[in-house]
């Protein structure tokens, strides 16, 4: 098949342009767009015809394959985001397994996949599609190998038996503009990163377990200006055994709207959490800042440890809190305590325990035992399967899709100025208004 697929192959000769086409041989270091179905009938051809630098532009239809891209900088690029489906059939892992750097995954939908919708990751065993135990990957005894330079833009994932987007053992990437709903587990993940460089920013995620959740996720790791709302829980920053580089240290989470995280009609997570807005679980040094946190029936933002690693250090500062069952609640059930946990110029009504605001003001020293206590918590409903969840709405397109070359994904990316981060309007509560960033 490829063989003939190489036979009768278009090539459109410049950066990806429209600069003239014709059958034959490439020009040395010509960067080509390869059209999908014209110039090779599935995704998968398109790109095992690719090479560094190409494009491979694919129209609307719907796709019943999955796609990996072994190959540096690539370009996947839907025609149109919301008719470029690719539609696992719940007979695959993945829809698309990005293993090689530099690769820009764009204006497409992935969907109905057994485990995930985009995977980004330098494990091979992720990129087998080995499943892990409870969500993510135990990859066992293979060494950490990271995948460097990636990004997924304006891309739907929907309807994924473990997450939408999932960037594992990868490092210098950038997720942005995209929707995820309907992730079993979370509809964004970023785990096993250290350090990450990693920018999560302008997404929205709803009717997930999880919105966003990074485990393990350290270092110039940003989450900003996302809509996270209508989740069983919004966000979780965390530290598990299950992946490698423990503890997580080090996120940033800043100008989020995250909110009535306790939809009914989402999956149900295995730990069962809901109504939590923001989660850190043995997470430390993270910052949490002018985030707007608002109507989780259980509690806004919630510190605890796991049951060996204490969260120490994380800094909850310049926040809006309002109509949560608890606006802050740091819970300690096990013997191991949080440390050096602080707040500081938040807006904010109810804390758990009380006086958290004037009694662990920030600065703290690291060694500075955190106080706990507990409150009453709603009991999560049962929840629908992935496959019943809402199908999305259009969502923003790409600018230029058909005329655009292919992008290039640069080696590290430019990370947020963190001091030009706004909190997000209240006006953002209405549905489906999307937070917007500088």
């Amino acid at each position: 098949m490829v063989a003939a697929v190489l036979g009768a192959l278009t090539l459109v000769v410049g950066c990806g342009g429209d600069g003239g086409s014709g059958k034959g041989r490439r020009p040395a270091g010509a960067h080509v767009t390869i059209r999908v179905p014209g110039d090779a009938p599935t995704i998968s051809d398109a790109v095992s015809l690719a090479r560094p630098g190409d494009l491979v532009l694919v129209a609307p239809g719907v796709y019943h394959e999955s796609v990996r891209i072994g190959t540096a900088r690539i370009t996947l690029r839907g025609a149109s985001r919301d008719k470029v489906v690719i539609d696992g059939r719940l007979q695959q892992p993945n829809g698309v397994v990005v293993a090689a750097p530099g690769v820009a995954v764009e204006n497409l939908t992935v969907q109905n996949n057994t485990q995930n919708g985009v995977l980004v990751t330098g494990s091979a065993k992720a990129a087998a599609g080995l499943p892990g135990r409870s969500g993510g990957y135990d990859t066992g005894d293979e060494p950490v190998t990271f995948l460097k330079s990636f990004l997924v833009s304006y891309v739907t994932a929907t309807r994924n038996g473990l997450y939408g987007i999932y960037a594992f053992s990868a490092q210098n990437g950038v997720i942005e503009h995209s929707y995820a709903s309907g992730g079993a587990d979370s509809g964004i993940y970023v785990g096993q990163c250290k350090p990450c460089r990693v920018v999560v920013r302008d997404n929205v995620a709803e009717l997930n377990a999880v919105g966003y959740e990074g485990t393990n996720a350290s270092g110039d790791m940003f989450v900003v200006g996302n809509r996270l709302v209508g989740n069983r829980v919004g966000l979780t920053t965390d530290s598990d055994h299950q992946e490698k580089l423990l503890p997580q240290q080090g996120a940033v989470i800043a100008g989020n709207l995250i909110a009535a995280n306790q939809q009914t009609a989402t999956p149900e997570q295995a730990d069962g959490g809901w109504g939590t807005g923001i989660g850190v679980d043995g997470g430390s040094d993270n910052r949490f800042f002018r985030n707007r946190v608002a109507d989780n029936s259980s509690a806004g933002l919630v510190i605890t440890s796991t049951t060996d690693i204490p969260p120490v250090g994380n800094q909850v500062v310049d926040n809006t809190f309002t109509g949560n069952g608890v606006d802050i609640g740091w819970t300690f059930p096990t013997p191991t305590r949080g440390r050096g946990n602080c707040l500081r110029g938040n807006d904010l009504r109810t804390t758990v325990p009380a006086r958290l605001a004037t009694i662990a003001s920030c600065p703290l020293s690291a060694g500075s035992l955190s106080p706990a206590g507990r409150w009453a918590t709603p009991t999560a409903p049962g929840g629908i399967p992935f496959t019943e969840v809402a199908a999305p709405g259009p969502q923003p397109q790409f600018p230029d899709a058909l005329t655009r070359g292919a992008t290039a994904v640069p080696a590290v990316p430019a990370l947020p100025d963190t001091a030009g981060i706004p909190l997000p309007s209240a006006s953002l509560l209405a549905s489906g208004a999307r937070v917007q960033m500088p």
